[in-house]
Formats: C-alpha cells, sequence, structure tokens
C-alpha cells in the first residue's frame, strides 16, 4: 500500500487544500486522453512555479508547467489543450490532450460601511458568489435580520469597535480580497484605509466626490504612506455606469471590481462593432 507521504494525489489534495486556505492561486494539469501516458495523471502549479504531481513525461512536465504559468495571466477558469498547441516539439505526446483549471478560494469583498450603498453592494457580491464581509461601528446597521434572503445568509456582518482591526482581522493575508470604503465620513474613510493598504489587498476602492477622496489620500500622504500605494486606491470607486440609486451605485461598484479581477477593459463589448460601421 503507497503511503500518504508518496501518494501522488493526496499529495496534490493536501497541496490544494494548501493554496485555497492561504488564498493563494495555483493550476491543476490533468491528462485527459493519451496514447502514451496514463489518463489521469496530475501535476500542480503554484503561483511560484512550484509542481506536485507527475504527468509521466520529463518533457511534457516542463512544458506543461510551463503552459500553467501563462494560463495563471489569462481569465479563463478551465481549458484543454493538445500538446501540439503549447509544445509543438514534443512530436511524441502531440495529440494528448490536457486539461489546466485554475484553482483559487473564492473572491472575498470586505465592504466597510453597511449604509444604503454597503449594504446593496454586500447583497449584489454574496448573490453573484463572493464570499462577503461588512462591517459597520452601528450594531443596528448590520444587524441579521436586516439580511434575510437566502444568498444573504453567507454575508458575514461585523459590528467594528476599531475599524482599523476589524478590517485588518477580516481582509486576512490579502489574497484574492476586494476592500470596498464606503462609510459616512472622513475620518472612518481614513481609518479603514490606513488599515487597508497596511494589508495589501487586491483591490482597494473608496467612495466620494474627488474632493472627499483627495482630502483622504492627501491626509495619508503627509503621514508618510507611500504615493505609489495611493495611486492604487480607485477613488471615486466604481465605473461610470450614470449610476444614481445606492443599488446602482453598487453594480457599478461591483462592475469595476469585477473588471479588475478579471483584467476586462470595462469597455462596451459592442464598441468593436459600431467603430467598424462608422
Amino acid at each position: 500500500m503507497t503511503s500518504d507521504k508518496t501518494d501522488p494525489q493526496k499529495q496534490i489534495t493536501e497541496q490544494i487544500r494548501r493554496v485555497l486556505d492561504a488564498g493563494s492561486l495555483a493550476v491543476l494539469v490533468t491528462v485527459l486522453e493519451s496514447e502514451t501516458l496514463g489518463a489521469g495523471a496530475k501535476v500542480l502549479v503554484g503561483a511560484g512555479g512550484d509542481a506536485t504531481g507527475d504527468l509521466g513525461d520529463a518533457g511534457l512536465q516542463t512544458a506543461a508547467i510551463e503552459e500553467a504559468r501563462r494560463f495563471m495571466r489569462a481569465r479563463d477558469d478551465a481549458k484543454s489543450m493538445r500538446v501540439s498547441e503549447f509544445a509543438p516539439e514534443l512530436e511524441h505526446l502531440a495529440k494528448s490532450l490536457l486539461m489546466f483549471e485554475r484553482i483559487e478560494s473564492e473572491p472575498r469583498l470586505v465592504v466597510a460601511g453597511a449604509g444604503h450603498v454597503g449594504a446593496s453592494l454586500a447583497r449584489l457580491a454574496a448573490l453573484v458568489g463572493y464570499d462577503v464581509a461588512l462591517i459597520d461601528d452601528r450594531a443596528e446597521f448590520v444587524a441579521r435580520e436586516l439580511f434575510p434572503g437566502k444568498s444573504e445568509q453567507a454575508i458575514e456582518l461585523i459590528v467594528a469597535k476599531s475599524w482599523g482591526d476589524s478590517l485588518r482581522e477580516a481582509i486576512g493575508e490579502g489574497h484574492s480580497v476586494s476592500i470596498a470604503i464606503v462609510t459616512r465620513g472622513h475620518k472612518q474613510d481614513e481609518d479603514c484605509l490606513r488599515a487597508t493598504i497596511e494589508a495589501r489587498p487586491a483591490y482597494i476602492g473608496m467612495i466620494g466626490s474627488k474632493r472627499r477622496t483627495n482630502i483622504v489620500l492627501d491626509k495619508l500622504r503627509e503621514e508618510g504612506f507611500d504615493s505609489e500605494e495611493l495611486k492604487k486606491v480607485r477613488a471615486p470607486i466604481g465605473l461610470d455606469i450614470g449610476a444614481v440609486s445606492p443599488e446602482e451605485v453598487a453594480l457599478a461598484i461591483l462592475a469595476e471590481i469585477v473588471a479588475e479581477r478579471r483584467e476586462g477593459k470595462g469597455t462596451p463589448l459592442s464598441e468593436w462593432r459600431r467603430s467598424n460601421l462608422l
């Protein structure tokens, strides 16, 4: 009997668990069809290029790891490819079919501020499939009875005794985490932004007019925060869709968060057609 320490499948399963627990990213490569390789052979490629598992051919192993690293930079969740498509030099394996699958924890959104916009954003993000935490220093704004819907039950509701401490705890290691700061004032914005920048999440956005957001950013710049890090803050938050209602503003915010995560451009998909008709 193969021990757990030498069983490739169990090693891969354990490594996948670690990737998900850390909020990191990996790509699982599986042999689907091959005349010379064993179907089902797998290798897990981490964000740093480390590999767990064996596809059964040294040349293919190297080529598959390189392709997996390219796949990480794409937006696909899964893609099947013939070896001839990414490693034509491996002629003896040209017809072999491999599956590349993105392995990552579900995206997390931390919303600071449970007013009309924050609550609407939390509800919408939960419906889309985000792991959502909604934070406010007013307990009545994060009462469970305000979020009775089926998808809303999964929203983590947090009463903040300290905005900074609550944000840092909710963000964790910051991988695949987006932060939307939609509080009610400058002081709360400043406290949240300080904690958020220190945690270095994947996305930071802050609501408010250009004047209001500039006041907050300038204050942190004066305090010695890195200007390059401050430039990454999306402020005002969201895409320009002409939003007016809290629900529309929430949609504009989530659209930008998804575009950032998926590397979307945020432009109309029909733009190419209209340009060609001119």
